[in-house]
């Protein structure tokens, strides 16, 4: 199927495509369409949460030959667009600071910033892992932003603002990207797997949307991976190449552990065993959905806690493992695994402390 990287593939282009930062694609615009852009920009948050394609999307709207007063998208077809995309544009500077972090680089930068856009309204610098930046080179760049000429417009990414210096935060227009859903990671991951004509399992997207932790670019880099080893996501490929336990699987295995079933718990934890699993990967998992259940169990309302981190059909399970069980024995499952997880360190058989942590939890 060849290599399919996705995560270039499927770069929102605009702010429509953009996905889970509704709030800020809402600012960005406003300030596009009433004119009121500021001369500098932190673009913060996790990994692969779109940041840089939003550095780019924005750049685009605001040079864009095409775009029309009252209007925030960006043409994508006149000259300045066409050169962001395909990154030839003289106006829009990207700048690594993980590769870059030298005050010499930013002195290179200071002189670049004479010279007036070639054919842009602003020249653009983004610079990515601003957090980077040595002292010297933050101090390079600081006097640049005290009086910055009025076609000048930085934006700066960083996944850690807590190591920038106070006096650049205090001159820049702060955005906090928040983690991706997993419905929104699905969601997308099969938009693009039908463009792609590929067929998938649901199960296995919400696996690959776990393990992306938030990040649609690790989702996509994920999918890109399997695609090139599949003909179709499923489930069981998807387990086998990122080592990953479905939720699925804990939700059967405690769907067994509330009906205290202990030969069909063993049968459980052999194919588990048997068939490759990670044995400590899936108890740490176990743990973590126990105590999903706990605060399932103490309120119904508390499932928005889980919005990004759970389908709606995962939160209606929990609700049903819930009504079957009390407080006191979810509070037992989570006190035997917790106390039995250091047995891993000290027995070569894994199956040994899931197995024993089994037996304590459902005797009476």
């Amino acid at each position: 199927m060849g290599n399919v990287v996705f995560y270039r593939k499927y770069r929102p282009q605009n702010f429509e495509s953009v996905t889970g930062q509704g709030s800020i694609v809402k600012t960005l615009t406003n300030a596009i369409v009433n004119n009121k852009i500021a001369h500098a920009y932190l673009f913060t948050g996790p990994r692969g949460t779109g940041k840089t394609s939003m550095a780019r999307i924005f750049a685009k709207a605001i040079n864009c030959q095409n775009r029309k007063d009252k209007e925030f998208e960006p043409c994508n077809k006149c000259q300045s667009c066409l050169t962001i995309n395909d990154g030839s544009s003289l106006d829009i500077i990207e700048f690594d600071a993980a590769t870059n972090t030298g005050v010499d680089e930013i002195r290179a930068l200071q002189d670049n910033a004479k010279i007036k856009p070639v054919n842009s309204q602003y020249k653009i610098y983004i610079i990515d892992e601003a957090h980077q930046l040595s002292k010297s080179a933050y101090g390079a760049l600081l006097k640049i932003l005290e009086e910055p000429p009025e076609y000048i417009i930085f934006i700066l990414a960083t996944t850690n603002p807590e190591k920038m210096l106070k006096t650049i935060l205090s001159r820049v227009q702060r955005f906090d990207f928040k983690k991706l859903s997993v419905d929104e990671i699905i969601k997308k991951s099969e938009a693009i797997l039908k463009n792609e004509k590929i067929e998938y399992e649901l199960p296995a997207l919400n696996l690959i949307a776990k393990e992306a932790d938030g990040g649609m670019r690790d989702a996509e880099s994920i999918l890109g991976q399997i695609t090139t080893m599949s003909k179709k996501v499923t489930l069981s490929v998807v387990e086998n190449i990122i080592g990953g336990i479905s939720q699925n699987k804990i939700a059967e295995f405690v769907d067994i552990l509330i009906a205290k079933d202990n030969k069909k718990l063993f049968q459980y934890i052999s194919d588990l065993d048997n068939n490759g699993y990670n044995l400590e990967e899936f108890y740490k998992s176990l743990i973590e959905y126990a105590q999903n259940l706990l605060t399932i169990k103490i309120s119904f309302d508390l499932a928005s806690m889980f919005k990004h981190d759970l389908t709606e059909d995962f939160i209606n399970i929990l609700k049903n493992q819930a009504e079957k069980t009390d407080i006191k024995f979810i509070k037992k499952i989570i006190k035997r695994l917790v106390e039995n997880q250091t047995y891993f360190n000290v027995v070569q058989n894994q199956r040994l402390p899931i197995e024993i942590s089994v037996l304590e939890i459902t005797e009476d």
